[in-house]
């Protein structure tokens, strides 16, 4: 059974850090692209960033150059670094994976003060 279990969310000031993790069972992890999405109430779920098997990574323009992905096969974790955040970072964070079907998990709230 597929499980993405994600940690790491909370409470930062404006311009602090955070970072997520998501750990992933029942998969082979390597062979997977892994995404990060956020959400907020009355909004659709927005793609954040996506890493590739490979390491090939994409970015929302919102977080390019502030948010970093990347990912630890041996642990089969992918994390989310989260620098310079801004007040509309604040958000529910999934990790997510496409397989036969979509994966997704339970969410972390991170919140950004100004």
């Amino acid at each position: 059974q597929v499980q993405l279990v994600e940690s790491g969310g909370g409470l930062a000031q404006a311009g602090g850090s955070l970072r997520l993790s998501c750990a992933a069972s029942g998969m082979i992890f390597p062979r997977n692209v892994m995404d990060w999405y956020r959400q907020v109430p009355g909004n659709q779920r927005e793609l954040v960033a996506r890493i590739t098997s490979g390491g090939i990574t994409n970015y929302a323009d919102s977080v390019k150059g502030r948010f970093t992905i990347s990912r630890d096969n041996a642990k089969n974790t992918v994390y989310l670094q989260m620098n310079s955040l801004k007040p509309e970072d604040t958000a529910v964070y999934y990790c997510h994976v496409q397989l036969w079907r979509e994966y997704w998990g339970q969410g972390t709230q991170v919140t950004v003060s100004s």
